[in-house]
């Protein structure tokens, strides 16, 4: 009977299209049938329901998917001629809210489709051994368009709770001096702690037109630091931050935080903007935003990236609890990281850049100054698609920042340009300046060598390779230029323009009578309270270059 009644739908109603009418087609041709649909509703959502179904479906879900293509076409141009717009308008919350709203409500008309494409395959005309395959071929289809569609959509709302929870809402911040300067500060806000007492202060100096970055540390025991032009706390320090051994640049933080906040009324971190105006300052430039990184959430960015390369030049110690805090002495260390090339995980990173034992702080500040390079190297945009939803939660666990979110689209886009491009950077104490320029500066002499760097970091050095990180000489208002020997430079014979490439280091891994450095040999050293032969053999460890 059911047999009948198909042949009378093919052939009595004079209807044989054994496309729109399969029941009375060839069993080979049900199955090709059914292969083509699944193809075209993958590849044109739509078309199946148009030459097989209910056609007012079709051309509706059609309209829609050449609406969908058109999209994705002015995407591809953004993304070519203007990338910073597409990603400011991903990066809106109001934007991107729509765009995942459009994403879930495409996902779904997709998902119906294919819902109704299984409908026109009619799958009880197939022969048995067909059917397993058509319907692999239909979810394998499901997944691949519908569900990418809603993974895309998931994304994007883990990138905006993200964009929310650390940025801003507040107004683009224009270059000046045709330069972003953006202020990295790294630290803990422990429970013992009003607010974050940053551990490191940097400066990413940015060329608003190509990218090219300079990074300048400021020691964390930085003293006198000037307050810039229209900052409250100038009123309180005229002269400068100094009161002595405690005001360090690092305590304005805390001491703003707890005494001074009334005066940044409608600022959402008191502490932060004051030290923000502390080293615009102290640097003779314009300081537009900062971003404040929590060092053991830092550890779980890296972590989320996959960890980074870096090669070490000398032993770095886990070090144990303080023994003696007056003279830094520290218990047996729980570990070494060694000299050489390593990947270190998100612990090993923090403790590269925080170890301080048998070193003085500007090693540490060379090792957290490659730290932040090897991140910003190895953060391609491969491995950001690949682990997207990691980076992004981990990223809301690390840093605050009163950077606007409408701005991000600008700073993505320059971030592309300089990924090819060297780093410039300097250190304000060892090697750049004497080590207790620090405690006494000379701001004129400062404020000369920024420019310089700033000057080897603008567009006419952008994509010259030879100028890897060109940093003054130490003891000189100039820069020395790699490759050169040093003897022509002290006697005269050139002028200094750049110094050597840090990445030209041989790792020392070897005592000077040529025995090889090991664990067990340090930390004997360290049983006997031989400190003094522990820093000499460890002395090469702020060293470090990403790889």
């Amino acid at each position: 009977m059911a047999s009948s009644k198909a042949q009378h739908e093919a052939t009595g109603s004079g209807l044989t299209d054994p496309v729109r009418f399969p029941a009375g087609a060839a069993p080979a041709v049900r199955t090709k049938r059914a292969f083509v649909l699944v193809l075209l509703t993958l590849l044109v959502p739509g078309s199946a329901q148009l030459v097989a179904g209910d056609r007012k479906l079709g051309r509706t879900a059609l309209r829609v998917t050449l609406c969908a293509w058109g999209l994705v076409a002015i995407a591809l141009l953004l993304a070519v001629f203007n990338r910073s717009l597409l990603i400011n308008i991903l990066a809106n919350q109001f934007g991107s809210l729509l765009v995942v709203i459009l994403l879930v409500a495409l996902a779904a008309g997709w998902a119906v489709l294919f819902v109704n494409t299984l409908r026109l395959i009619r799958p009880v005309l197939l022969a048995p051994k067909a059917r397993p395959g058509v319907a692999i071929a239909l979810v394998l289809s499901l997944v691949l368009g519908s569900g990418t569609l809603a993974y895309s959509a998931y994304l994007l709302n883990v990138s905006r709770n993200a964009i929310g929870s650390i940025f801003s809402a507040g107004p683009a911040i224009e270059p000046v001096d045709g330069r972003y300067n953006f202020l990295m500060m790294g630290g803990d806000a422990g429970d013992d702690r009003t607010g974050r007492r940053p551990d490191s202060l940097s400066v990413l100096s940015v060329d608003a037109k190509t990218g090219q970055t300079a990074i300048i540390s400021v020691p964390r025991n930085f003293q006198n630091a000037q307050f810039s032009e229209g900052s409250p706390m100038r009123d309180i320090y005229p002269d400068g931050y100094n009161c002595g051994d405690e005001c360090l640049i690092n305590a304005i933080n805390t001491e703003v935080t707890n005494k001074y906040a009334d005066l940044y009324p409608g600022v959402a971190d008191p502490g932060a903007q004051a030290t923000m105006e502390a080293v615009s300052g102290t640097l003779g430039l314009t300081v537009q935003a900062y971003v404040l990184v929590d060092m053991e959430g830092f550890a779980k960015l890296i972590d989320a990236m996959g960890g980074i390369k870096i090669k070490a030049g000398g032993w770095v110690p886990l070090s144990g609890e303080v023994i003696d805090e007056a003279n830094g002495i520290h218990g047996m260390p729980m570990g070494w990281i060694p000299a050489g090339e390593h990947r270190l995980n998100g612990d090993l990173a923090l403790w590269y850049g925080r170890s301080r034992e048998f070193v003085d702080d500007y090693a540490r500040i060379q090792r957290q100054q490659c730290i932040q390079q090897a991140m910003l190297k190895q953060l391609d945009p491969g491995t950001l698609l690949a682990k997207f939803e990691e980076i992004a939660n981990a990223g809301t666990q690390v840093a605050d920042s009163n950077i606007s979110s409408n701005q991000l689209g600008s700073f993505v886009d320059l971030a592309v340009k300089a990924k090819g491009l060297d780093i410039k950077r300097m250190t304000i104490g060892p090697p750049d300046f004497d080590a207790s320029f620090s405690t006494v500066p000379d701001f004129g002499e400062l404020h000369s060598r920024v420019d310089q760097l700033l000057a080897s970091a603008g567009p006419q050095a952008a994509g010259t390779a030879d100028d890897a990180m060109a940093v003054p000489a130490p003891g000189t208002g100039q820069v020395q230029a790699a490759g050169v020997p040093a003897a022509l430079y002290a006697a005269g014979a050139l002028p200094r323009q750049q110094s050597p490439s840090p990445s030209d280091f041989v790792p020392v891994t070897t005592t000077p009578d040529g025995e090889p450095i090991t664990e067990a040999m340090l930390n004997e050293l360290k049983r006997q309270g031989n400190e003094q032969a522990i820093r000499d053999l460890v002395a090469s460890n702020g060293n470090c270059a990403p790889l």
